[in-house]
């Protein structure tokens, strides 16, 4: 049975981002897996790596918490939506004091390259935008899935990394919002 923490990055609880949470979220458990939701927004933590690596922070209790939920997880589902082309800060912030040397990965002494330390995990990142997909992949390359996908996850040895946009929000209507939970619910079902 798999282990999924969704991890939503959204600050606000009664956002849109939180609804498609609880529709994948809802597709999980009919599919007879194991969730864990983490709601960055609820978390108690100082964002800024004061002292980048010269000097580690201690985790506060609510991000050892997140660690050992994220450390046993086989799938990781990011949901937050895009702003100024990125993820919110706070979503960044915690992925800063989370993802650390020794816990998400290892440099290798006196080489450029890395051990990656969260092998044997998948995720899949759905973020919603005020802008087509398509228009975020081809005019700006899509910053915010490259920063998750390919510079934290896979970095730290999660793979593969499947990529779900969702948007419009802005303008969208009920019956847009309800196919997008559906397709939420739809991808949580289908990791039976």
């Amino acid at each position: 049975m798999k282990n999924v923490v969704i991890i939503n990055g959204h600050p606000f609880r009664e956002s849109f981002n939180a609804s498609l949470a609880y529709a994948y979220k809802s597709g999980v458990k009919e599919a007879g897996a194991n969730v864990v939701e983490i709601f960055i927004g609820d978390l108690t933590f100082n964002p800024n790596l004061q002292y980048g690596y010269s000097k580690r922070m201690e985790l506060e209790p609510d991000l050892q918490d997140a660690w050992k939920t994220i450390k046993q997880a086989d799938h990781l589902v990011w949901i937050h939506p895009v702003w100024w082309g990125g993820m919110p800060s706070l979503m960044k912030g915690f992925i800063d004091r989370l993802f650390l040397p020794g816990m998400a990965f290892s440099p290798k002494e006196n080489s450029i390259w890395w051990n990656k330390l969260l092998t044997g995990k998948t995720a899949r990142i759905i973020t919603t935008m005020d802008q087509p997909g398509w228009y975020y992949r081809l005019v700006y390359g899509r910053p915010s899935i490259n920063q998750l996908k390919r510079c934290t996850l896979e970095f730290c040895g999660i793979t593969p990394v499947e990529v779900t946009t969702i948007g419009i929000i802005k303008t969208s209507d009920n019956a847009k919002r309800e196919k997008w939970l559906k397709k939420a619910y739809d991808l949580g079902l289908a990791l039976s």
